[in-house]
């Protein structure tokens, strides 16, 4: 019988040490003297006192009453805690806050303790917060809180360098010490990548450090905070690590459409004006443009039109321009009509309302000789995600930095394709002489359940990859695959909801579904020209609902 890494009580423990050995060899020269001390104290401390700070850590929030810490594996835990009081790692005179009280507390331990002050004692605990938070505005630790409550609490001091340890290893600080379970339990499994020595996100203490500012901001930002000094702020970082560039672009485009939203339109221009971020240049045009000022917004939208970033910014300056001369008085434009895609209307009586409209559609057109399958995003992308495997899990420098990577770091970066165009060259070229269907085919089954960017495993299974395959042309899927390479944040998406396919003429339709009072969104109708433009079958399907009975 095949044994787990869970089997072990102290699987936990096991997976911190783990992180720590991995940061010890890959980043001794960007921790501080603090964090390698930390780890070399930490090794020497009883395997209980371990374990129990890492269960901790593991936990949600800072502070822990005893009495509540019950793990078999440890034993007694007020002897694990003391060698962590020693070293300071925990606290027993943490001044708390009501509101931190209040989650520590019982509902019949809230009465015992502050029974005079609350005005029903038989209604519900989380009605009192508010009240008793206005009379004991105070901190005060727990044994003044609580002096007839025989538990003893522990408050974690070293969260700050747990958070740096795990931005390091993971670089981000959205996955947590689960992905480690979650791995062990076969729920998630991940590529394996050859990492190198220089394959890490965070080169120096100060990337580490601007890293965790970043997330301060965003923290702030989302709490509401006000916008100006995070903006101020913000503005004023230049890195010189990509990684952490587009990243503060990023959040500089995330603050600047705020700033739109609630028409603090200076700001906002501000913002996208030193933002570097995709789609920032055409949200400045349109800022301008709401203020009024048409000859600036006209000039750089004429700039950008020379060289637009991607089809997005094209299609968006499209609209844009012509609107822009009619407003500075010059002669009207033409607008390029769509070019004509067909057309299906019907007329379908709703069956069954919990289900959507795509899937009416689905089992409408359905028929033994053409199936019909609701894919939407999901086989192009898969099909993609397959083929040029190793060109996207390929162990370039700054990717992949730890092994819990669903993807490559950059595979939202401008130079993603451009780093590895021989790669996907190499991939793409089994269009031209055949071989890419058997290398799908196989890749599928060694593969399976390996998170990708790319693979949607829920949507896939035999039947549909075999009639794919056989249905879709080689010519095809190189338009399709090398679309994706040229923006993959933005072609990724948009794709048709349905395709039919006839396995027996070796062909197939792609549908878009529309129901009563939709329409076509940009990137749709992006989809549906490239489409058109390359001659391949797509219908956009309009549905009204029928009458019951009629």
């Amino acid at each position: 019988m095949t044994s787990s890494p869970l089997d072990d009580p102290f699987y936990y423990l096991n997976n911190f040490r783990q992180v720590l050995d991995w940061l010890e060899l890959r980043y001794a020269d960007v921790m501080s003297e603090t964090e390698h001390a930390f780890i070399r104290d930490f090794k020497s401390l009883p395997r209980g006192s371990q374990g129990l700070l890492v269960r901790m850590v593991m936990r949600k929030g800072v502070h822990f009453r005893a009495g509540k810490l019950n793990y078999p594996e440890i034993g007694d835990i007020a002897s694990a805690a003391q060698p962590l009081l020693d070293h300071g790692w925990l606290d027993e005179q943490a001044l708390l806050t009501m509101p931190e009280l209040f989650d520590l507390l019982l509902k019949a331990e809230v009465v015992q303790a502050f029974g005079p002050a609350i005005d029903d004692p038989k209604g519900r605990k989380v009605d009192w917060l508010p009240n008793l938070h206005e009379q004991f505005p105070e901190s005060r630790c727990w044994h003044d809180w609580c002096p007839a409550i025989a538990d003893r609490l522990f408050s974690l001091t070293l969260m700050d360098l747990c958070d740096r340890f795990r931005l390091m290893f993971f670089g981000n600080l959205y996955q947590d010490w689960s992905e480690f379970v979650l791995a062990d339990l076969g729920i998630y499994t991940y590529e394996k990548v050859e990492l190198s020595a220089d394959s890490r996100g965070l080169r120096s203490r100060a990337d580490v450090d601007a890293c965790l500012f970043l997330h301060d901001c965003q923290q702030r930002f989302e709490a509401g905070e006000a916008i100006e000094p995070i903006a101020e702020e913000l503005s004023a970082l230049q890195f010189d690590n990509p990684w952490l560039q587009r990243r503060l672009g990023k959040l500089l485009f995330q603050i600047g459409q705020h700033c739109e939203r609630i028409a603090e339109f200076a700001l906002a221009l501000s913002l996208y004006r030193g933002c570097a971020y995709p789609g920032a240049r055409l949200r400045m045009i349109r800022v301008l443009e709401r203020c009024g000022e048409y000859a600036l917004a006209l000039e750089l939208g004429t700039l950008a039109e020379q060289a637009p970033e991607s089809a997005a910014e094209q299609q968006g300056l499209q609209r844009a321009l012509p609107r822009l001369r009619r407003k500075l008085g010059g002669p009207a434009l033409k607008r390029v009509a769509p070019k004509p895609v067909e057309r299906l209307d019907l007329h379908l009586p709703r069956l069954d309302p919990a289900l959507s409209v795509e899937y009416h559609v689905q089992a409408h057109l359905h028929e033994d000789a053409g199936p019909v399958h609701y894919v939407e995003n999901s086989l192009i992308n898969s099909l993609f995600g397959l083929l040029c495997w190793p060109a996207i899990f390929a162990p370039l420098p700054g990717a992949f930095f730890n092994p819990f990577q669903r993807g490559p770091a950059d595979l939202l970066h401008e130079d993603f394709q451009g780093r590895r165009a021989e790669l996907f060259e190499v991939c793409l070229a089994e269009l031209d002489d055949g071989r890419y269907a058997d290398t799908i085919r196989t890749r599928f089954a060694a593969k399976w359940g390996i998170q990708s960017p790319f693979v949607f495993w829920g949507a896939l299974n035999e039947e549909l990859l075999e009639q794919a395959l056989t249905c879709l042309p080689a010519e095809h899927l190189k338009h399709w695959f090398n679309r994706l390479l040229l923006d993959i944040k933005a072609n990724r998406a948009g794709m048709p909801d349905l395709i039919q396919f006839w396995p027996q003429h070796k062909t197939y339709r792609m549908i878009e579904v529309k129901g009563p009072g939709d329409r076509l969104q940009d990137n749709q109708l992006r989809w549906l020209e490239f489409c058109h433009t390359h001659q391949m079958p797509v219908a956009v399907c309009y549905v009204q609902w029928a009458e019951q009975g009629a």
